[in-house]
């Protein structure tokens, strides 16, 4: 009996554990689950052939540098908004509801020239409906590896 609680105990201490670190990103007080793109593969997947995205959940793209960024929604079937942050998490530029494309040519979704080293997708409209004002700061909770 002893051993089965204490395996029980153990259970609920790995799955808090779990839970704790969980990827997630906040942002204008609104938490979304997230999933880390951190390489050139995964941010080269990034949502592509997805046919939803939660209204709660996100994916961020992590850059060892800064510089002006640039996406495109080839092979993406939802729209998107798209946000770009500085290496101080900051919103610094947004391309909202950034519209499906399954075959070239496809539009380009720039940072505006700003200076990037994360961007985060949201299902379109997310942006809005939170009210997002240039200058908010991005909360991001998890271990992607290489967020700095």
């Amino acid at each position: 009996m002893l051993r089965r609680a204490a395996f029980i105990a153990l259970l609920f201490v790995t799955h808090g554990a779990y839970a704790a670190t969980a990827p997630s990103v906040t942002l204008h007080g609104k938490t979304f689950s997230t999933e880390f793109a951190t390489d050139d593969a995964s941010r080269e997947l990034g949502l592509m052939n997805r046919t939803e995205l939660a209204a709660d959940h996100s994916m961020l793209f992590v850059f060892v540098d800064d510089e002006p960024r640039a996406f495109w929604m080839k092979n993406t079937l939802i729209p998107l908004d798209i946000l770009y942050f500085n290496k101080d998490r900051q919103l610094v530029s947004m391309q909202l509801n950034a519209q499906p494309c399954k075959a070239d040519p496809c539009a380009i979704y720039p940072s505006g020239g700003q200076y990037a080293r994360y961007v985060l997708e949201l299902k379109a409209g997310t942006a809005g409906k939170l009210g997002l004002k240039l200058g908010e700061t991005l909360t991001i909770e998890g271990d992607p590896g290489t967020v700095r």
